[in-house]
């Protein structure tokens, strides 16, 4: 019998765990042809969580848990998951139930027909706002304007994975982690699926435009390197422009004698061209970041409990 991890990173999600294992447990139940895994990563909860994640375990032993030492954030998290898991294929989803349970059968069956990922693409999404809805929009088209590898628009975390797929995702081990992209760059043969996002059943959403911000930050530096190429992109259109002015300023002082101010000049040269250095030594900077912190060849996450055995992390 094949075995299907579900892995479910989860922060503050005291409110809706009772109602993501109700659905969870029915749809198990009902699915005789496989063996389940529900593996919860909890990321540093700072209220019930991981206490109800061990009463679900003590009367269900499909329910499995990792407990972080703190909070490493969700990208980590589902590095673990990954780590942890011991199904034949992984399912991502988010302990919101904004991910319906039920669409886990139609996952398994594309699986089941050859695929290695089966990802769930939203076709609406419910309880969104129009401002984040159009910044994710315009999110991916910067993301896929600036690669060569195609990446699923309108695509979460929810989805199937193959052992494979699995395995080549747990050798990728670097600090600015990006799943969205790091799904899309290891390829394999993908399916996709179209659903309607629910909203939140309970609590409130633990991203902020900030930490999304950091995240397509993180995902676009992370996945490429075009950004470093601004500098170029630049040069050429501003010498451009500066030839086309000098040639104005000599046509002006040929027909009129008067030339532009010398203080004028400087003084729009030194905006423009301080402008392209704040924003290059930004790009620079975001890099450098993450090769400091890669060179420090630091341990991803450390774990203080898997299933209620204390770890020694000596296996990270």
């Amino acid at each position: 019998m094949k075995k299907i991890s579900i892995i479910i990173p989860a922060y503050n999600e005291e409110e809706e765990l009772p109602l993501l294992y109700e659905r969870l447990n029915k749809l198990m139940n009902e699915i005789k042809k496989y063996e389940f895994e529900v593996l919860f990563v909890n990321d540093g909860s700072k209220d019930r969580t991981i206490k109800i994640i061990k009463e679900l375990r003590n009367k269900d032993e499909r329910i499995c848990y990792v407990d972080f030492s703190r909070n490493f954030g969700k990208e980590i998290a589902m590095l673990a998951g990954l780590d942890y898991a011991k199904g034949d294929a992984v399912i991502f989803m988010d302990a919101d139930l904004q991910d319906p349970p039920e669409l886990i059968p139609e996952l398994i069956k594309y699986w089941e027909e050859g695929y290695d990922d089966v990802y769930a693409r939203r076709k609406s999404r419910k309880g969104e706002t129009w401002l984040k809805k159009f910044t994710s929009k315009m999110y991916y088209k910067v993301l896929q304007s600036l690669t060569r590898v195609e990446i699923q628009k309108d695509t979460g975390d929810f989805r199937l994975l193959d052992r494979r797929c699995v395995n080549a995702l747990k050798r990728l081990r670097e600090n600015s982690r990006n799943s969205k992209s790091m799904f899309s760059w290891i390829g394999y043969k993908k399916k996709e699926v179209l659903y309607d996002r629910d909203p939140r059943i309970a609590g409130k959403t633990k991203w902020n435009y900030k930490k999304l911000i950091d995240l397509a930050i993180d995902g676009i530096t992370s996945f490429t390197t075009s950004p470093l190429r601004i500098s170029t992109y630049l040069s050429i259109p501003t010498f451009i422009m500066l030839f086309i002015y000098f040639i104005y300023v000599i046509v002006k002082w040929i027909k009129t004698g008067v030339f532009i101010e010398a203080f004028q000049v400087t003084i729009l040269l030194i905006l423009f061209f301080s402008g392209i250095q704040i924003l290059l030594f930004g790009i620079i900077g975001e890099y450098l970041g993450r090769i400091f912190n890669e060179t420090k060849n630091r341990p991803l996450y450390f774990v203080n409990e898997y299933n209620g055995e204390k770890e020694l992390n000596d296996k990270i």
